[in-house]
């Protein structure tokens, strides 16, 4: 299967094709997801809420997200890998920004790389997609300015907010996003902004009136116990059976049953006797 790239993606966008996202943060996971095609991994900042147990992404660092993007990248040889531009990785100057998004394709090997923000984004993105490198938009519950939104919360349910939404997915259209992530957003405004602009948009909490979805991998596979946000639809219950798991080895060990005669290797009696 051919990797993704902006052309197609933008080739699916026009003939109504839905486009699949997933977050990946290692190999296996990663190569796992290309072998079934999926059309693209994002290494998300959410790696640090996840994998490093960060309460919030605020904390997660160029060099944590390029260490696991270029793990994904050895297991995806077909998918489009897409880095995420941590924080304050691209809101202090262009010059910044250009030299964190040139490290995720030369040093991690990804193919693209995402940011949030909207109109006051333009300018970067512009920047970094003259250079050659592919970006991703991201708008709606962005959680990087999880503080200044007041909490995880539905974005654009006002007039104010709404047209603002709309608005800014024409600046980053305009200033050559590839495609854009619409997080936490009321599904009849989704649709419309994906009707509106000629490039992709993906969802999450944004109905399915979006030309694409994502999800956080480990949401979809019920890795965690506890809250699970409205929009995730959880496919598996992994983290039960890893508990189960683990508890049966420790309970072996403990009993002796493990390990078994099967488990061990051997030795020649003849070798055993002339150790003595």
């Amino acid at each position: 299967m051919a990797r993704a790239t902006t052309v197609s993606l933008r080739e699916k966008k026009q003939k109504g094709q839905k486009i699949t996202m997933l977050t990946a943060y290692d190999f296996p996971t990663a190569q796992a997801m290309d072998e079934i095609g999926i059309d693209m991994i994002l290494v998300g900042d959410s790696l640090g809420n996840v994998v490093l147990g960060y309460e919030t992404t605020l904390f997660v660092t160029m060099e944590e997200m390029i260490h696991h993007t270029k793990a994904v990248t050895r297991g995806a040889r077909n998918t489009m890998v897409v880095g995420d531009m941590p924080f304050l990785t691209y809101h202090l100057s262009v010059e910044d920004a250009l030299r964190n998004a040139g490290r995720f394709m030369q040093e991690g090997g990804a193919q693209a790389v995402k940011l949030e923000g909207g109109r006051e984004r333009a300018a970067v993105v512009k920047a970094v997609v003259e250079a050659g490198i592919p970006v991703m938009g991201h708008l709606g519950l962005t959680p990087q300015s999880v503080h200044q939104l007041g909490g995880f919360r539905v974005q654009g349910k006002d007039v104010e907010t709404a047209k603002k939404l709309i608005e800014d997915a024409r600046a980053l259209e305009e200033a050559g996003c590839f495609s854009i992530v619409l997080e936490c957003v009321p599904s009849a405004l989704a649709e419309r902004i994906t009707k509106e602009i000629s490039i992709p948009t993906i969802g999450i909490g944004a109905g399915a009136g979006c030309d694409g979805q994502v999800l956080v991998s480990h949401d979809l596979l019920g890795l965690f116990s506890g809250h699970v946000a409205k929009f995730v639809r959880q496919y598996a219950q992994i983290g039960k059976i890893m508990r189960e798991s683990f508890k049966a080895y420790k309970d072996d060990v403990e009993s002796g049953s493990f390990p078994a005669e099967e488990h061990c290797y051997g030795i020649k009696d003849e070798v055993l006797s002339k150790l003595y």
